[in-house]
């Protein structure tokens, strides 16, 4: 598994270092305007890509949300590994989110697969069909599925996938993140309801979407 990163994603450092270098090129030439709006930049990278630290509650029976962002859909969906129709939150984050994501349950990546497509707007159903997306297959220790869907968006054209099959992982610990703008699905076991509705706002690694029954 790749190096994990706490603070800043190891991801923005080209981005933050390249408009920050910028920003001070514009001052040093005396572009006023310029450095404004490299400076904006600047700060609006770091924002971006910051990447605080969470601390999952350890209660047993209890999945945490993978992503930053809003509920946009808390239903039934097609798994993309089992092709059956499953419980499924969908959180969709916008650019002032953070990006990175989280373990919902402690378990093992049992399989990853990259599907190319379209970059549609994340917020959509047809998102989860239509977009280029990368799936994880976890199998938590009492034995239950979990897959989780990283779906680039409109905007996003990075999808980052931190981890590989075999790696085990704790709840809330990092495996990747996606670039500006995206959406996080996550379906779960029959064994699970979920504990959030359409409209919540949640924090990876934080907030509990679902509860053993």
């Amino acid at each position: 598994m790749k190096k994990q990163t706490i603070g800043i994603t190891l991801e923005g450092v080209p981005a933050i270092g390249l408009s920050a270098f910028f920003t001070l090129v514009l001052a040093i030439l005396d572009c006023a305007t310029g450095a404004a709006v490299g400076l904006a930049l600047t700060f609006f990278c770091v924002n971006f890509f910051r990447d605080p630290e969470r601390y999952p509650s350890r209660e047993p029976g209890l999945a945490v949300s993978p992503a930053d962002g809003k509920v946009v859909k808390a239903g039934l969906a097609r798994d993309p590994f089992t092709g059956q129709e499953r419980k499924v939150v969908c959180i969709f984050m916008n650019v002032f989110n953070v990006h990175v994501n989280r373990m919902p349950v402690e378990g093992a990546v049992e399989q990853i697969k990259y599907h190319p497509g379209k970059f549609l707007n994340a917020s959509f159903d047809k998102a989860s069909e239509d977009n280029e997306r990368c799936a994880l297959s976890i199998r938590d220790a009492q034995g239950g599925q979990w897959s989780v869907v990283q779906i680039a968006g409109l905007i996003a054209r990075r999808i980052v996938c931190r981890v590989e099959e075999g790696d085990t992982l704790g709840r809330g610990e990092r495996f990747g993140m996606i670039k500006f703008g995206s959406r996080v699905d996550l379906y779960l076991p029959d064994a699970y309801d979920l504990a959030v509705q359409v409209g919540d706002k949640v924090l990876a690694g934080q907030t509990i979407v679902a509860r053993l029954k």
